[in-house]
């Protein structure tokens, strides 16, 4: 550890010390995840096995006090050598296992924060994070997220795969067209849950004051991403094959990992204002890994429930959305909360404004961010509507290019943002304290 001081436990420390240093750190976050993480463990560890055998290497289970055995799946979970063709003999590096619970806010970031420590004591080259209930991991996996970073000299791996048209609806319709505008880059997967990333990148985020926030909670994934474009770091993507685990359908109630994911954001947005304000376009960037289609698991979608949900949201929140949303737009959502399936369609200008103007509500604290965020549920089930009944009969390529021309879309209106971040079409902006 060389003198570092960590905020681990005395346990965690001790193994620290005993381990000494490592080359790379695969670090796996968990809940109750006994039923899909051997398999997670076992892919890690023959991805390593194979393609790093003469690095020191170390996986983490960050785990947040799981109750179904969780910790015991993953030191019970081992790799039949023999049976995958490869002879852990020749390993010269010295692979180790170590799980530990996560103190701190309850949540995939705090579990992070411990996998970061613990890369910074060790002093590791090279780290990466796969989610516990992964059901297409591969040994490949391991390679493509660790060695642009040991080998190229990248900071960030985002990862990218094929997923069902409707799985990740929170990333097609906010998270990926919007920061893509905001900062320049084609991250495909901005949110995708498995990162690669430099030793020097996970001190970096240990620097930041955030741990108390909603990053502690669903918001990591995109702090991470953004965090690392607008600081410079060198960034690239690798294509992972198919992304299969527990998906939900969009119209289930993911109101909490909205709020926590698009509030941080918006966060995001004050913090990095004087990045994004000058960037014009979009830019992709490096894509590692050989690209190839594959099958994936199909996902029912509740068409009703959501429309219904938007029809009530627009009725009961009409208030709420008078006192910063335009009147073009209000007349808009009015309208659009009656008319029958059949002619139903939230267009891509008028989404993209309507989150412009949330953003800018936010900004100027015209309430509680978490009342503006919450109040955003119904209209993003309304998009998603609107993009699943245009779909319908689309392939994954006809959905890609359709998300194409929504990215576009923000492209295209972000000099409306810009015109009315500073408050010049209304009341001066209060500061803000960047983390």
């Amino acid at each position: 550890m060389r003198g570092k001081k960590t905020d681990l436990p005395e346990g965690v420390r001790a193994r620290i010390a005993d381990i000494r240093e490592a080359d790379i750190l695969v670090g796996i976050p968990s809940f109750n995840s006994a039923k899909t993480i051997a398999h997670v463990v076992q892919a890690v560890e023959a991805g390593l096995s194979k393609y790093f055998p003469d690095r020191r290497s170390l996986l983490v289970n960050s785990d947040g006090g799981s109750s179904d055995g969780t910790a015991e799946a993953v030191r019970q979970a081992g790799v039949d050598f023999a049976a995958v063709l490869l002879d852990h003999r020749n390993r010269s590096g010295g692979f180790h296992k170590l799980v530990t619970p996560y103190d701190g806010i309850p949540g995939k970031g705090s579990a992070f924060r411990t996998i970061f420590e613990i890369a910074r004591a060790l002093e590791v080259k090279a780290c990466a994070v796969v989610d516990s209930d992964l059901r297409s991991i591969t040994p490949e996996w391991i390679e493509l997220l660790i060695k642009p970073v040991l080998d190229e000299g990248y900071d960030y791996v985002a990862p990218y795969y094929m997923r069902h048209k409707y799985d990740g609806t929170i990333t097609n319709t906010i998270v990926y067209p919007l920061t893509r505008a905001l900062y320049g880059k084609r991250i495909r997967q901005p949110i995708g849950g498995d990162f690669g990333f430099s030793g020097r990148l996970a001190s970096f985020y240990l620097g930041k004051d955030v741990w108390e926030t909603d990053v502690a909670r669903f918001g990591i994934d995109i702090w991470m991403t953004t965090t690392a474009v607008a600081n410079g770091f060198g960034i690239c993507q690798a294509f992972l094959g198919a992304k299969i685990h527990d998906a939900k359908d969009p119209g289930a109630d993911l109101s909490a990992m909205l709020h926590q994911v698009v509030g941080t954001v918006f966060g995001l947005m004050e913090d990095y204002a004087e990045v994004w304000r000058t960037v014009r376009g979009s830019e992709p960037v490096p894509t590692l890994g050989f690209a190839y289609s594959v099958g994936l698991e199909a996902i029912n979608v509740n068409l009703a429930k959501m429309l219904g949900k938007f029809q009530t949201g627009v009725r009961e929140l009409a208030p709420l959305y008078r006192s910063f949303l335009p009147e073009d737009l209000l007349s808009f959502l009015g309208d659009l909360a009656g008319r029958p399936r059949r002619s139903f369609v939230y267009p891509d200008r008028e989404w993209v404004r309507t989150l412009f103007h949330f953003a800018l509500a936010c900004r100027r604290r015209v309430m509680s961010r978490e009342h503006i965020i919450r109040s955003l549920t119904p209209l993003y089930l309304g998009k998603v509507a609107s993009f699943v009944i245009e779909t319908r009969d689309s392939t994954a390529a006809e959905v890609e290019g359709r998300l194409e021309e929504l990215c576009l879309s923000f492209e295209r209106e972000k000099g409306h943002l810009i015109e009315r971040w500073d408050g010049t079409d209304g009341d001066p902006v209060p500061p803000r304290r960047s983390p």
